[in-house]
């Protein structure tokens, strides 16, 4: 087998690995027929909730263990294949062999990202709030660029995108915004967006000067149902109001809104739909994952201080600089991952950016510094 091909075998391998300690695999047929076992059980769905939880849980296993072999067995088999190639030296068998390898590297590469995202809530559907910053109307128009680009890369992947709540610029583009996007592991991978994102660019409102513009997002997971958060009803202030929005796609034109204000935490959260009963449940639903966001942040020092440190959305505490002038680049300045492709980034290309920082957070280490170490 020639040494490219011999590479590629290795890094497949090193996948491998890495899926199965992630998945536990030794366990992981036993564990099925556990779950298998309480599928069966009559009284299952008694509790809808805890029923559709096992149920969820046990399609990720099943997921998990699929893949896995499957990527096994295709690595067997194009081995296999190339061996029997080059004993009967058959250039197009080795050749399409080879080529097949290269793709089974791209999908184990892909699977070797998913089985980072094994937080408590990794799992969960997620809420996405931008924010402008410093910067003015320029700000609020990179808040809309950030809010097309987080929209595109959920489209991209299938999932369910629905508008909470909206504030539009005075002049242009957006103060404010806040998306539930529904998907699996959607929690997992948006929650490393979560900091201040810096644009550098030409003015396009008329100026005609370099301007420095900055938006702040944040992430949290939607608390499912079976997850116990309490609300003391004197912690919060209701304020219904009419709700405003510069109209669009996006934008939501009911006159009904609801804000509520947790006054302990000092959070704040709105929404916009159709009734203010509906509002009520959304934000009350909103709050709640925003509590059980601080939960698990004091239970992880690292995304802790991340938080600490995210501050105002100015200079200093910005996680990623987008520069369309004068060069193309956006780099994360926590993994110095970075790309000339800017437009492919504002387009929704942002997996390699998620799961730069998904690697350094589990192993404090790049991901080809961890993958160097198996």
């Amino acid at each position: 087998m020639r040494a490219e091909a011999q590479n590629i075998v290795a890094e497949i391998e090193k996948s491998l690995e890495l899926l199965g300690q992630r998945m536990d695999l030794s366990t992981a047929q036993h564990r099925l027929e556990e779950f298998n076992a309480r599928v069966e059980d009559p009284n299952l769905w008694d509790d809808p909730a805890k029923a559709q939880a096992l149920m969820r849980d046990r399609q990720a296993l099943v997921d998990s263990l699929e893949g896995y072999n499957a990527i096994r067995q295709e690595l067997d088999d194009n081995v296999e294949l190339i061996e029997m190639g080059e004993e009967e030296g058959d250039a197009d068998v080795v050749s399409e062999a080879e080529a097949a390898l290269k793709a089974l590297r791209a999908k184990a590469a892909e699977k070797e990202l998913e089985a980072l995202l094994n937080g408590e809530a990794d799992g969960n559907d997620t809420f996405l709030e931008i924010n402008a910053g410093a910067g003015g109307t320029e700000a609020c128009d990179w808040a809309n660029m950030l809010q097309r680009m987080y929209v595109r890369w959920a489209e991209k992947r299938g999932f369910k995108v629905e508008l909470q709540s909206e504030e539009a610029g005075s002049e242009a583009g957006i103060k404010s915004i806040a998306y539930k996007i529904s998907g699996p592991n959607a929690y997992g991978w948006l929650k490393s967006e979560s900091g201040v994102h810096r644009l550098v660019r030409i003015s396009p409102f008329g100026k005609g000067t370099r301007e420095t513009s900055f938006a702040s997002v944040w992430v949290y997971p939607v608390v499912d149902d079976n997850i116990e958060i309490e609300v003391n009803p004197s912690d919060i202030r209701i304020d219904t109001y009419r709700s405003s929005g510069a109209g669009g796609q996006h934008v939501n034109t009911t006159d009904s809104a609801v804000r509520i204000t947790h006054h302990p935490t000092g959070i704040v959260v709105t929404s916009s739909e159709k009734s203010q009963h509906q509002n009520r449940d959304i934000a009350m639903k909103a709050l709640k994952s925003r509590l059980y966001q601080l939960e698990l942040d004091k239970r992880n020092a690292a995304i802790n201080e991340a938080h600490e440190n995210k501050g105002s959305a100015g200079w200093g505490n910005q996680i990623r600089s987008y520069v369309l002038q004068p060069y193309q680049m956006v780099k994360d300045l926590r993994t110095n991952h970075e790309t000339s492709d800017t437009q492919g980034v504002l387009d929704g290309d942002l997996d390699d950016f998620m799961a730069a920082t998904l690697a350094m957070d589990l192993t404090g280490k790049s991901r080809a510094e961890a993958n160097a170490e198996l």
